[in-house]
């Protein structure tokens, strides 16, 4: 592939706003307005940056392919398990969005971002005391994933004077087509109720008298094709036929998770549209509502990856150039603690220089972090220009579960993360320090 090629379908990775100007040899990467160097130069690396621009589209996406493919009420909720902060659920609100919350901790952050009870929805396998007071005191809906579960919450309701409202997770058993690891609705998989389940469930929130008005079901996350979310909303909506049939109850709300993917590397574009996937959705669940005289529910989605993961690039500096071998590697001051994603699953991604990325490639190249692990390696064999030790490299689409499952491996401080638009860049997470490592540190006593 030609070099102008390879970089116009790399840049087709990367945020909307997007661009590089200068001389040609000189010109340097700009995303919502803002030069990348210039960005790195004065917050300093690895670096995050989300561009607002990018997020709004995204949001946009969904909300006019809903509009026009599913006839009845729907809405989503972002799922925050992608990427949380106060900015980031702000920015949501702002949207119409639900933000769905996992645990005490993402509920706290909810509430510090203003958000008001009938915003914040609860999720968690395994909800802790602390998680389910915490979601019976703030969230205007809570997920209940098992009947053990179901049965501790009742006992909260009981004692408390908010009645949230309560969503049973059913286990489809079918999955979609992704890495094993984030399938969620096998058969055996630890995530929600079986059928049988289900029913029981229903019956138990009719005899407390508990405010029962949605079903959720997910198969997993970052798939590409929508086909197998079909057999899995027949599956569902067999079971509200037989819920309807023995206990009157029909749900409000039919909730069939999120988990769209997204493309992190040139060679899977172009990638299923956002559209493609509400269509596939919409259209499956009113012609299987007609098919058994079902009342179309309210449809919420749940999409976080495809829509915060190509708003976010993260910016690296090479620290290190050497060959071992063969290889020629790229040492970076990032890698496993904020992006674990290719040691987890294998994940694929690309880059590009920050300054003249349109220079003439150079061979293949691997691209590791400072960590004691042989599987930090963010970027295997890619071809790229011929970079030195100081420089900058950009990886696009690093907005979803890279933060939300980083680490402080090997003492690493997590990165400062900005918010850009039209010219303007806001620190919206500021770079973590040494001391904030220390805040949870005691001293041993002498006698112990």
């Amino acid at each position: 592939m030609a070099t102008n090629d390879l970089l116009e379908k790399r840049l087709a990775l990367f945020p909307v706003t997007t661009t590089y100007s200068g001389a040609a040899g000189s010109a340097t990467l700009r995303i919502g307005g803002c030069d990348l160097q210039a960005l790195a130069d004065r917050y300093g690396t690895p670096l995050y940056l989300f561009d607002g621009a990018t997020l709004d589209a995204a949001a946009a996406a969904y909300q006019e392919a809903l509009q026009r493919h599913y006839p009845g009420a729907s809405g989503i909720t972002y799922a925050g398990k992608a990427f949380m902060c106060k900015a980031i659920a702000q920015w949501a609100q702002r949207q119409g969005f639900w933000i769905d919350c996992t645990g005490a901790g993402e509920i706290g952050v909810a509430v510090a971002a203003g958000l008001p009870r009938d915003r914040i929805l609860v999720h968690g396998v395994n909800k802790s005391k602390e998680d389910l007071e915490a979601a019976v005191a703030h969230a205007g809906t809570i997920v209940v994933d098992n009947l053990p579960e179901l049965y501790r919450l009742a006992g909260l309701l009981r004692t408390g004077s908010t009645t949230p409202q309560l969503w049973i997770r059913v286990r489809p058993g079918l999955a979609v087509d992704t890495h094993i690891y984030r399938q969620t609705g096998q058969e055996e998989s630890k995530f929600g109720m079986a059928p049988a389940e289900v029913v029981a469930a229903v019956q138990f929130c009719q005899t407390e008298g508990l405010h029962l008005t949605g079903l959720h079901f997910h198969q997993g996350s970052h798939f590409h094709d929508p086909a197998p979310v079909g057999p899995a909303l027949d599956t569902v909506l067999d079971l509200l036929v037989e819920l309807r049939g023995q206990t009157g109850w029909y749900p409000e709300i039919l909730c069939p998770g999120g988990g769209w993917g997204v493309a992190y590397h040139e060679e899977e574009l172009p990638h299923p549209s956002i559209d493609r996937y509400v269509e596939f959705v919409a259209q499956r669940l009113v012609a299987g509502c007609q098919a058994r005289a079902l009342p179309l529910p309210t449809l919420r989605l749940e999409p976080g990856r495809s829509l915060v993961a190509q708003a976010g690039v993260a910016v690296y500096r090479v620290d290190t150039v050497k060959r071992t071998g063969a290889r020629r590697w790229l040492l970076i001051d990032g890698g496993m603690a904020d992006n674990p994603r290719p040691a987890l699953y294998g994940a694929r991604y690309s880059a590009l220089p920050v300054t003249a990325p349109d220079r003439p490639v150079a061979g293949m190249t691997w691209i590791a972090g400072p960590y004691c692990e042989s599987g930090d390696v963010l970027i295997e064999g890619l071809v790229l220009p011929a970079l030195e030790a100081g420089e900058l490299l950009a990886v696009p689409v690093s907005g979803a579960y890279h933060l939300a499952m980083g680490s402080n491996y090997n003492g690493a401080r997590k990165p400062a993360v900005l918010w850009l638009r039209e010219g303007c860049a806001y620190t919206i997470l500021r770079r973590e320090t040494v001391e904030d490592l220390l805040l949870r540190e005691t001293e041993l006593p002498p006698d112990a």
